[in-house]
Protein backbone atom coordinates (compact mmCIF):
# COMPACT_ATOMS: atom_id res chain seq x y z
CA UNK A 1 0.00 0.00 0.00
CA UNK A 2 2.49 2.75 0.41
CA UNK A 3 5.05 1.83 -2.09
CA UNK A 4 1.73 3.02 -4.34
CA UNK A 5 1.25 6.26 -2.02
CA UNK A 6 3.91 7.77 -3.46
CA UNK A 7 4.81 8.60 -6.30
CA UNK A 8 6.96 6.76 -8.69
CA UNK A 9 9.32 9.25 -11.11
CA UNK A 10 10.08 6.00 -13.00
CA UNK A 11 6.97 5.01 -13.91
CA UNK A 12 4.71 8.37 -14.13
CA UNK A 13 4.44 11.41 -16.34
CA UNK A 14 6.37 14.14 -14.98
CA UNK A 15 5.54 17.64 -15.99
CA UNK A 16 9.19 18.51 -15.92
CA UNK A 17 10.22 14.96 -17.96
CA UNK A 18 10.76 15.02 -21.80
CA UNK A 19 6.75 14.83 -23.26
CA UNK A 20 5.41 16.06 -19.84
CA UNK A 21 4.58 18.95 -20.63
CA UNK A 22 2.68 18.03 -23.55
CA UNK A 23 0.62 15.80 -21.63
CA UNK A 24 -0.25 18.93 -19.74
CA UNK A 25 -1.26 21.03 -22.84
CA UNK A 26 -3.64 17.76 -23.90
CA UNK A 27 -5.16 17.77 -20.54
CA UNK A 28 -5.79 21.86 -20.96
CA UNK A 29 -7.30 20.53 -24.66
CA UNK A 30 -10.10 18.11 -23.21
CA UNK A 31 -10.83 20.14 -20.26
CA UNK A 32 -11.70 23.10 -22.59
CA UNK A 33 -12.74 21.46 -25.57
CA UNK A 34 -15.52 19.38 -22.73
CA UNK A 35 -17.69 22.32 -22.99
CA UNK A 36 -18.00 22.43 -26.50
CA UNK A 37 -21.52 21.07 -26.66
CA UNK A 38 -22.86 24.15 -24.86
CA UNK A 39 -20.88 26.40 -27.14
CA UNK A 40 -22.27 25.07 -30.14
CA UNK A 41 -25.57 24.25 -29.83
CA UNK A 42 -27.90 27.85 -28.85
CA UNK A 43 -30.26 25.45 -26.55
CA UNK A 44 -28.39 23.27 -24.18
CA UNK A 45 -29.93 19.57 -24.79
CA UNK A 46 -30.35 18.32 -21.06
CA UNK A 47 -33.68 16.93 -19.88
CA UNK A 48 -33.60 18.62 -17.00
CA UNK A 49 -31.82 21.82 -18.30
CA UNK A 50 -35.86 23.93 -19.32
CA UNK A 51 -37.41 22.63 -15.98
CA UNK A 52 -34.48 24.71 -14.05
CA UNK A 53 -34.51 27.41 -16.37
CA UNK A 54 -38.24 27.70 -15.72
CA UNK A 55 -37.49 27.44 -11.87
CA UNK A 56 -34.78 30.35 -11.98
CA UNK A 57 -37.18 32.65 -14.13
CA UNK A 58 -39.69 31.98 -11.61
CA UNK A 59 -37.27 32.70 -8.60
CA UNK A 60 -36.28 36.30 -10.31
CA UNK A 61 -39.27 37.53 -11.33
CA UNK A 62 -42.33 36.24 -9.07
CA UNK A 63 -41.64 39.20 -6.81
CA UNK A 64 -42.57 42.06 -9.25
CA UNK A 65 -44.82 39.85 -11.71
CA UNK A 66 -48.45 39.20 -11.15
CA UNK A 67 -49.01 36.55 -13.65
CA UNK A 68 -46.04 34.57 -12.24
CA UNK A 69 -47.62 35.29 -8.83
CA UNK A 70 -51.07 33.92 -9.62
CA UNK A 71 -49.67 30.49 -10.58
CA UNK A 72 -46.67 29.92 -8.58
CA UNK A 73 -45.83 30.33 -4.99
CA UNK A 74 -41.80 30.10 -3.97
CA UNK A 75 -40.37 29.52 -0.84
CA UNK A 76 -36.63 30.45 -1.31
CA UNK A 77 -35.00 28.50 1.85
CA UNK A 78 -30.85 27.46 2.74
CA UNK A 79 -30.30 23.94 1.27
CA UNK A 80 -27.55 21.88 -0.08
CA UNK A 81 -29.03 22.17 -3.29
CA UNK A 82 -27.90 25.49 -4.45
CA UNK A 83 -25.49 25.76 -6.55
CA UNK A 84 -26.55 27.07 -10.29
CA UNK A 85 -29.80 28.92 -8.61
CA UNK A 86 -26.86 31.09 -6.38
CA UNK A 87 -24.40 31.81 -10.06
CA UNK A 88 -27.77 32.47 -12.28
CA UNK A 89 -28.70 35.47 -10.53
CA UNK A 90 -25.70 37.44 -10.89
CA UNK A 91 -25.29 35.95 -14.49
CA UNK A 92 -28.56 36.55 -15.76
CA UNK A 93 -28.12 40.23 -14.38
CA UNK A 94 -25.49 40.76 -16.32
CA UNK A 95 -26.32 38.63 -19.40
CA UNK A 96 -30.29 38.12 -19.50
CA UNK A 97 -31.28 33.98 -18.31
CA UNK A 98 -31.28 32.11 -21.27
CA UNK A 99 -27.47 32.87 -22.05
CA UNK A 100 -26.76 32.97 -18.15
CA UNK A 101 -28.12 29.54 -18.24
CA UNK A 102 -25.86 28.67 -21.28
CA UNK A 103 -22.51 29.97 -19.71
CA UNK A 104 -23.54 27.42 -16.67
CA UNK A 105 -23.82 24.46 -19.14
CA UNK A 106 -20.42 25.80 -21.10
CA UNK A 107 -18.97 26.26 -17.46
CA UNK A 108 -19.34 23.21 -15.53
CA UNK A 109 -17.36 20.44 -18.15
CA UNK A 110 -14.69 22.97 -18.42
CA UNK A 111 -14.56 22.91 -14.49
CA UNK A 112 -14.71 19.23 -13.79
CA UNK A 113 -11.86 18.76 -15.91
CA UNK A 114 -9.79 21.49 -14.58
CA UNK A 115 -10.74 20.12 -11.40
CA UNK A 116 -9.54 16.38 -12.39
CA UNK A 117 -6.42 18.01 -13.25
CA UNK A 118 -6.18 19.83 -10.31
CA UNK A 119 -6.51 16.59 -8.49
CA UNK A 120 -4.24 14.77 -9.92
CA UNK A 121 -1.21 17.51 -9.75
CA UNK A 122 -1.63 17.25 -6.06
CA UNK A 123 -1.37 13.78 -5.99
CA UNK A 124 1.53 12.90 -8.13
CA UNK A 125 2.52 16.40 -9.85
CA UNK A 126 2.67 15.42 -12.99
CA UNK A 127 -1.02 14.89 -15.68
CA UNK A 128 -1.67 11.43 -17.43
CA UNK A 129 -3.25 8.61 -18.03
CA UNK A 130 -5.48 8.98 -15.01
CA UNK A 131 -6.66 12.30 -15.52
CA UNK A 132 -7.64 11.62 -19.53
CA UNK A 133 -9.37 8.13 -18.35
CA UNK A 134 -11.56 10.48 -15.71
CA UNK A 135 -12.35 12.99 -18.53
CA UNK A 136 -14.36 10.17 -20.22
CA UNK A 137 -17.00 11.03 -17.49
CA UNK A 138 -17.20 14.44 -17.79
CA UNK A 139 -20.38 14.04 -19.64
CA UNK A 140 -21.55 11.49 -17.01
CA UNK A 141 -26.10 10.87 -17.29
CA UNK A 142 -26.32 13.12 -14.69
CA UNK A 143 -24.37 16.18 -16.46
CA UNK A 144 -26.63 14.68 -19.63
CA UNK A 145 -29.97 14.46 -17.65
CA UNK A 146 -29.15 18.11 -16.35
CA UNK A 147 -27.92 18.11 -12.91
CA UNK A 148 -26.52 20.76 -12.93
CA UNK A 149 -26.30 21.51 -8.83
CA UNK A 150 -24.55 18.31 -8.57
CA UNK A 151 -22.15 18.31 -11.58
CA UNK A 152 -21.16 21.51 -10.50
CA UNK A 153 -20.23 19.82 -6.75
CA UNK A 154 -18.55 17.45 -8.31
CA UNK A 155 -16.17 20.05 -9.32
CA UNK A 156 -16.06 21.46 -6.25
CA UNK A 157 -15.00 18.66 -4.42
CA UNK A 158 -12.10 17.87 -6.95
CA UNK A 159 -10.86 20.80 -6.21
CA UNK A 160 -11.43 20.71 -2.22
CA UNK A 161 -9.63 17.10 -2.39
CA UNK A 162 -6.96 18.62 -4.01
CA UNK A 163 -6.30 21.25 -1.60
CA UNK A 164 -6.68 18.87 1.34
CA UNK A 165 -4.15 17.06 -0.61
CA UNK A 166 -1.44 20.15 -1.16
CA UNK A 167 -1.93 21.38 2.96
CA UNK A 168 -1.44 18.06 4.49
CA UNK A 169 0.68 19.03 7.04
CA UNK A 170 -0.30 22.91 7.46
CA UNK A 171 -2.12 23.72 10.90
CA UNK A 172 -4.11 26.44 9.21
CA UNK A 173 -5.74 24.11 6.77
CA UNK A 174 -8.95 23.97 8.89
CA UNK A 175 -9.57 27.90 7.88
CA UNK A 176 -9.19 26.87 4.39
CA UNK A 177 -11.16 23.25 4.45
CA UNK A 178 -14.40 24.70 6.70
CA UNK A 179 -15.27 27.07 3.93
CA UNK A 180 -14.90 25.32 1.06
CA UNK A 181 -16.96 22.38 2.55
CA UNK A 182 -19.73 25.19 2.52
CA UNK A 183 -19.57 25.93 -0.88
CA UNK A 184 -19.43 21.92 -1.80
CA UNK A 185 -22.57 21.33 0.24
CA UNK A 186 -24.11 24.63 -0.88
CA UNK A 187 -23.72 23.34 -4.23
CA UNK A 188 -25.46 19.83 -3.58
CA UNK A 189 -25.05 18.14 -0.74
CA UNK A 190 -23.99 14.78 -2.42
CA UNK A 191 -21.02 16.42 -3.44
CA UNK A 192 -20.24 17.07 0.26
CA UNK A 193 -20.55 13.76 1.09
CA UNK A 194 -18.37 12.27 -1.80
CA UNK A 195 -15.71 14.82 -0.48
CA UNK A 196 -16.22 12.90 3.13
CA UNK A 197 -15.25 9.62 1.41
CA UNK A 198 -12.24 10.74 -0.52
CA UNK A 199 -10.99 12.15 2.19
CA UNK A 200 -11.54 9.90 4.61
CA UNK A 201 -9.93 6.87 1.73
CA UNK A 202 -6.84 9.58 1.91
CA UNK A 203 -6.15 9.23 5.52
CA UNK A 204 -7.08 6.20 5.80
CA UNK A 205 -4.08 4.80 3.16
CA UNK A 206 -2.08 7.68 4.99
CA UNK A 207 -2.72 6.54 9.00
CA UNK A 208 -3.93 3.01 8.28
CA UNK A 209 -5.88 3.21 11.69
CA UNK A 210 -9.51 4.31 13.46
CA UNK A 211 -8.27 8.42 13.44
CA UNK A 212 -8.78 8.39 9.63
CA UNK A 213 -12.61 8.41 10.85
CA UNK A 214 -12.09 12.04 12.10
CA UNK A 215 -9.62 13.21 10.56
CA UNK A 216 -12.07 15.15 8.12
CA UNK A 217 -13.60 16.84 10.94
CA UNK A 218 -12.78 20.21 9.34
CA UNK A 219 -15.51 19.07 6.81
CA UNK A 220 -18.45 19.13 8.85
CA UNK A 221 -19.58 22.11 9.45
CA UNK A 222 -22.64 21.80 6.96
CA UNK A 223 -23.85 19.64 10.00
CA UNK A 224 -24.85 22.71 11.22
CA UNK A 225 -27.87 23.39 8.67
CA UNK A 226 -28.54 20.15 8.22
CA UNK A 227 -29.49 19.46 12.07
CA UNK A 228 -31.23 23.12 12.02
CA UNK A 229 -33.69 21.96 9.00
CA UNK A 230 -31.73 23.12 6.18
CA UNK A 231 -31.21 20.53 4.21
CA UNK A 232 -33.26 19.42 1.26
CA UNK A 233 -36.50 17.29 2.56
CA UNK A 234 -37.96 14.51 1.26
CA UNK A 235 -37.98 10.84 1.65
CA UNK A 236 -35.42 7.56 1.32
CA UNK A 237 -36.79 5.29 -1.19
CA UNK A 238 -35.35 2.31 -3.39
CA UNK A 239 -38.20 2.12 -5.57
CA UNK A 240 -39.23 -1.25 -7.13
CA UNK A 241 -37.44 -4.11 -8.43
CA UNK A 242 -34.20 -2.83 -6.81
CA UNK A 243 -31.79 -5.51 -7.70
CA UNK A 244 -33.18 -5.52 -11.51
CA UNK A 245 -32.83 -1.76 -11.43
CA UNK A 246 -29.28 -1.57 -10.13
CA UNK A 247 -27.52 -4.00 -12.53
CA UNK A 248 -29.39 -1.73 -15.06
CA UNK A 249 -28.05 1.24 -13.89
CA UNK A 250 -24.55 -0.24 -14.11
CA UNK A 251 -24.71 -1.14 -17.06
CA UNK A 252 -26.07 2.47 -18.19
CA UNK A 253 -22.61 4.14 -16.77
CA UNK A 254 -21.54 6.03 -19.55
CA UNK A 255 -25.27 5.92 -21.07
CA UNK A 256 -25.33 8.69 -23.98
CA UNK A 257 -26.51 8.46 -27.54
CA UNK A 258 -25.62 5.29 -28.67
CA UNK A 259 -25.75 1.79 -26.83
CA UNK A 260 -23.18 -0.81 -28.07
CA UNK A 261 -20.80 2.62 -28.38
CA UNK A 262 -21.46 3.46 -24.54
CA UNK A 263 -21.35 0.04 -23.46
CA UNK A 264 -18.19 -0.61 -25.22
CA UNK A 265 -16.50 2.45 -23.62
CA UNK A 266 -17.42 1.40 -20.31
CA UNK A 267 -16.20 -2.19 -20.94
CA UNK A 268 -12.70 -0.42 -22.13
CA UNK A 269 -12.58 1.39 -19.05
CA UNK A 270 -13.96 -1.34 -16.76
CA UNK A 271 -10.89 -3.35 -18.08
CA UNK A 272 -8.05 -0.77 -17.64
CA UNK A 273 -9.08 0.02 -13.87
CA UNK A 274 -9.04 -3.67 -13.82
CA UNK A 275 -5.68 -3.99 -15.16
CA UNK A 276 -4.21 -1.53 -13.21
CA UNK A 277 -5.60 -3.04 -9.59
CA UNK A 278 -4.02 -6.49 -11.08
CA UNK A 279 -0.42 -4.70 -12.14
CA UNK A 280 -0.61 -2.70 -8.56
CA UNK A 281 -1.02 0.58 -10.40
CA UNK A 282 -3.93 2.17 -8.50
CA UNK A 283 -2.76 5.36 -5.82
CA UNK A 284 -4.85 4.08 -3.13
CA UNK A 285 -4.71 7.33 -2.09
CA UNK A 286 -7.75 8.56 -4.07
CA UNK A 287 -8.32 4.20 -4.81
CA UNK A 288 -9.94 4.03 -1.35
CA UNK A 289 -12.67 7.29 -1.60
CA UNK A 290 -13.43 5.58 -5.21
CA UNK A 291 -13.75 2.21 -4.15
CA UNK A 292 -16.30 3.98 -1.05
CA UNK A 293 -18.06 5.34 -3.68
CA UNK A 294 -18.97 2.74 -6.38
CA UNK A 295 -20.15 0.89 -3.06
CA UNK A 296 -22.36 3.28 -2.08
CA UNK A 297 -24.18 3.45 -5.61
CA UNK A 298 -25.08 0.07 -4.09
CA UNK A 299 -26.49 0.21 -0.80
CA UNK A 300 -27.86 3.58 -1.15
CA UNK A 301 -31.46 4.59 -2.10
CA UNK A 302 -32.30 5.76 -5.50
CA UNK A 303 -34.36 8.43 -3.93
CA UNK A 304 -32.62 10.97 -1.21
CA UNK A 305 -33.79 14.22 -0.10
CA UNK A 306 -36.35 14.47 -3.20
CA UNK A 307 -33.80 13.82 -5.58
CA UNK A 308 -33.89 10.63 -8.09
CA UNK A 309 -31.20 8.81 -9.42
CA UNK A 310 -28.98 9.25 -6.17
CA UNK A 311 -27.39 5.88 -6.35
CA UNK A 312 -26.66 6.14 -10.34
CA UNK A 313 -24.98 9.33 -9.95
CA UNK A 314 -22.35 7.79 -7.70
CA UNK A 315 -21.13 5.01 -10.48
CA UNK A 316 -19.92 7.70 -12.86
CA UNK A 317 -18.35 9.73 -9.95
CA UNK A 318 -16.79 6.49 -8.72
CA UNK A 319 -15.55 5.21 -11.81
CA UNK A 320 -13.87 8.93 -12.63
CA UNK A 321 -12.50 8.30 -9.19
CA UNK A 322 -11.03 4.96 -9.62
CA UNK A 323 -9.81 6.06 -13.17
CA UNK A 324 -7.93 9.16 -11.41
CA UNK A 325 -6.62 6.81 -9.12
CA UNK A 326 -4.65 4.95 -11.70
CA UNK A 327 -0.56 5.68 -11.61
CA UNK A 328 0.56 3.82 -14.09
CA UNK A 329 2.15 4.97 -17.39
CA UNK A 330 1.62 2.92 -20.13
CA UNK A 331 2.64 2.36 -23.49
CA UNK A 332 1.93 5.42 -25.54
CA UNK A 333 -0.55 3.64 -27.42
CA UNK A 334 -2.89 2.97 -24.82
CA UNK A 335 -2.00 6.40 -23.06
CA UNK A 336 -3.37 8.08 -26.36
CA UNK A 337 -6.20 6.14 -26.46
CA UNK A 338 -8.22 7.77 -23.20
CA UNK A 339 -7.98 11.28 -24.81
CA UNK A 340 -9.06 9.28 -28.33
CA UNK A 341 -11.83 8.16 -27.00
CA UNK A 342 -12.76 10.91 -25.00
CA UNK A 343 -13.08 13.28 -28.56
CA UNK A 344 -15.24 10.30 -30.29
CA UNK A 345 -17.42 10.25 -27.55
CA UNK A 346 -17.55 14.73 -27.05
CA UNK A 347 -17.91 14.49 -31.11
CA UNK A 348 -21.21 12.34 -30.72
CA UNK A 349 -22.28 14.21 -27.95
CA UNK A 350 -21.66 17.87 -29.49
CA UNK A 351 -22.83 16.17 -32.57
CA UNK A 352 -26.58 15.35 -31.04
CA UNK A 353 -27.17 18.79 -29.30
CA UNK A 354 -26.58 20.36 -32.60
CA UNK A 355 -28.82 18.29 -33.76
CA UNK A 356 -31.55 18.82 -31.41
CA UNK A 357 -30.88 22.28 -30.73
CA UNK A 358 -32.26 23.01 -34.19
CA UNK A 359 -35.31 20.65 -33.54
CA UNK A 360 -35.69 22.45 -30.21
CA UNK A 361 -35.90 25.89 -32.19
CA UNK A 362 -38.55 24.39 -34.54
CA UNK A 363 -40.60 23.28 -31.36
CA UNK A 364 -40.68 26.65 -30.08
CA UNK A 365 -42.01 28.18 -32.73
CA UNK A 366 -45.41 26.94 -30.80
CA UNK A 367 -44.79 29.82 -28.48
CA UNK A 368 -45.50 32.43 -30.99
CA UNK A 369 -49.32 31.48 -30.73
CA UNK A 370 -49.19 31.36 -27.08
CA UNK A 371 -51.01 34.75 -25.12
CA UNK A 372 -48.44 35.82 -22.13
CA UNK A 373 -49.47 34.11 -18.66
CA UNK A 374 -51.26 30.93 -20.69
CA UNK A 375 -52.31 27.63 -18.63
CA UNK A 376 -50.84 25.09 -20.88
CA UNK A 377 -50.55 21.30 -20.39
CA UNK A 378 -47.57 19.70 -21.64
CA UNK A 379 -47.53 16.05 -22.92
CA UNK A 380 -44.42 14.40 -24.29
CA UNK A 381 -43.75 11.15 -25.37
CA UNK A 382 -41.10 9.43 -24.31
CA UNK A 383 -40.09 5.91 -25.34
CA UNK A 384 -39.76 3.45 -22.64
CA UNK A 385 -36.81 1.31 -24.49
CA UNK A 386 -34.86 4.58 -25.89
CA UNK A 387 -31.47 4.64 -24.03
CA UNK A 388 -30.97 8.17 -25.43
CA UNK A 389 -31.90 10.63 -22.82
CA UNK A 390 -34.79 12.69 -24.28
CA UNK A 391 -34.05 16.75 -24.45
CA UNK A 392 -37.45 17.66 -24.99
CA UNK A 393 -39.09 16.30 -21.88
CA UNK A 394 -39.53 19.79 -20.77
CA UNK A 395 -39.31 21.88 -23.02
CA UNK A 396 -42.57 23.77 -21.81
CA UNK A 397 -40.20 24.90 -18.97
CA UNK A 398 -39.39 28.24 -22.28
CA UNK A 399 -43.48 28.30 -21.69
CA UNK A 400 -42.55 29.68 -18.45
CA UNK A 401 -39.54 31.75 -19.32
CA UNK A 402 -40.94 33.53 -22.27
CA UNK A 403 -44.60 33.73 -21.70
CA UNK A 404 -44.76 33.88 -17.68
CA UNK A 405 -46.91 30.52 -18.39
CA UNK A 406 -48.95 28.03 -16.21
CA UNK A 407 -47.26 24.65 -17.19
CA UNK A 408 -47.19 21.04 -16.16
CA UNK A 409 -42.92 20.10 -16.24
CA UNK A 410 -41.76 22.07 -13.10
CA UNK A 411 -40.32 20.81 -10.14
CA UNK A 412 -42.49 21.73 -8.12
CA UNK A 413 -43.30 18.88 -5.20
CA UNK A 414 -44.49 20.34 -2.14
CA UNK A 415 -42.12 20.16 0.93
CA UNK A 416 -39.02 18.80 -1.39
CA UNK A 417 -38.86 21.68 -4.21
CA UNK A 418 -38.83 25.42 -3.47
CA UNK A 419 -40.85 26.44 -6.23
CA UNK A 420 -44.85 25.32 -6.44
CA UNK A 421 -47.79 25.64 -8.27
CA UNK A 422 -50.73 27.25 -6.80
CA UNK A 423 -53.85 25.11 -5.81
CA UNK A 424 -53.50 22.44 -8.57
CA UNK A 425 -50.02 21.44 -6.13
CA UNK A 426 -48.25 17.58 -6.97
CA UNK A 427 -51.05 16.46 -9.48
CA UNK A 428 -49.46 19.45 -12.02
CA UNK A 429 -45.75 19.22 -11.71
CA UNK A 430 -43.21 16.70 -13.22
CA UNK A 431 -43.70 13.99 -14.40
CA UNK A 432 -47.50 14.53 -15.20
CA UNK A 433 -46.15 15.58 -18.82
CA UNK A 434 -44.80 12.20 -19.27
CA UNK A 435 -46.18 10.19 -21.81
CA UNK A 436 -44.29 7.01 -21.31
CA UNK A 437 -44.67 4.82 -24.38
CA UNK A 438 -44.19 1.29 -25.57
CA UNK A 439 -43.26 0.25 -29.25
CA UNK A 440 -46.88 -0.30 -31.25
CA UNK A 441 -48.77 1.53 -28.14
CA UNK A 442 -50.80 4.27 -29.44
CA UNK A 443 -50.62 7.63 -27.87
CA UNK A 444 -54.19 8.73 -26.15
CA UNK A 445 -54.31 12.12 -25.24
CA UNK A 446 -58.61 12.42 -25.00
CA UNK A 447 -58.77 12.05 -21.25
CA UNK A 448 -55.19 13.65 -20.58
CA UNK A 449 -55.37 14.68 -17.05
CA UNK A 450 -53.20 18.46 -17.06
CA UNK A 451 -55.52 19.21 -20.31
CA UNK A 452 -58.39 19.34 -17.38
CA UNK A 453 -57.18 22.30 -16.56
CA UNK A 454 -55.61 24.45 -18.86
CA UNK A 455 -56.43 26.12 -22.21
CA UNK A 456 -53.83 24.49 -24.54
CA UNK A 457 -52.26 21.62 -25.27
CA UNK A 458 -49.09 21.26 -26.01
CA UNK A 459 -47.58 17.66 -27.72
CA UNK A 460 -44.60 16.93 -28.50
CA UNK A 461 -43.23 13.86 -30.06
CA UNK A 462 -42.79 11.61 -33.29
CA UNK A 463 -46.09 9.49 -33.22
CA UNK A 464 -48.92 11.31 -33.45
CA UNK A 465 -51.73 10.70 -30.95
CA UNK A 466 -54.93 8.49 -32.04
CA UNK A 467 -57.22 10.82 -29.39
CA UNK A 468 -57.20 14.60 -28.21
CA UNK A 469 -59.49 16.23 -25.92
CA UNK A 470 -62.90 16.84 -27.00
CA UNK A 471 -63.16 20.21 -28.45
CA UNK A 472 -58.85 20.40 -29.10
CA UNK A 473 -58.45 23.00 -32.32
CA UNK A 474 -54.82 22.51 -33.31
CA UNK A 475 -53.58 26.05 -34.26
CA UNK A 476 -49.83 25.58 -34.59
CA UNK A 477 -48.35 22.05 -35.79
CA UNK A 478 -44.28 21.15 -37.01
CA UNK A 479 -43.23 17.41 -38.15
CA UNK A 480 -42.75 15.97 -34.31
CA UNK A 481 -45.50 18.38 -32.41
CA UNK A 482 -48.78 20.46 -32.17
CA UNK A 483 -50.07 23.13 -30.09
CA UNK A 484 -53.71 22.65 -29.41
CA UNK A 485 -56.57 25.62 -28.23
CA UNK A 486 -58.73 23.33 -25.64
CA UNK A 487 -62.75 23.86 -25.23
CA UNK A 488 -63.09 25.16 -21.93
CA UNK A 489 -65.92 23.32 -20.40
CA UNK A 490 -69.51 25.06 -19.43
CA UNK A 491 -68.33 25.30 -15.57
CA UNK A 492 -65.20 27.24 -16.74
CA UNK A 493 -67.26 29.81 -19.11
Amino acid sequence: MAELSETDTSDTVSATAPGGRGWLLLGLLMAFAASLPGILARYPQMTDYPAHLARYHVMLEIAHNPVLQRFYSFDWWWSGNLGADLLIQPLAAMFGLEMAGRIIVILIPALTGFAIMAAEWALRRRIGFGSFLAMLFIWSPALLLGFLNFTLSLAMMLFAFAAWVLLEGKRWRVLVMAPFAVVVWLCHVSGWGILGLVVFGYEWNRRGNWTALVAPWSLCLPFIPLLAGGGTKGLFSYGPAVQAYKLAIWMQGMRDQWRPFDQYSLAFVLGIILLAVVIRRIDWRLGWGAVAVLIGSIVIPRHIFGGDLADSRMISTGLMLMCLAIEWRPPVWLLLSAPALFFARLEVTTSSWIVNSRETEVLLGALDHLPEGARVASAVQTEVIAWFYSPFEHICGYAVVRRDALTNCNFALPKVHMLRVNDLGRAFADPSHRIRRRPHKPVELANFKPAQHTDWLWYVGPVKPSSLPAGAEIVWRSPNSFLARLAKPETDR
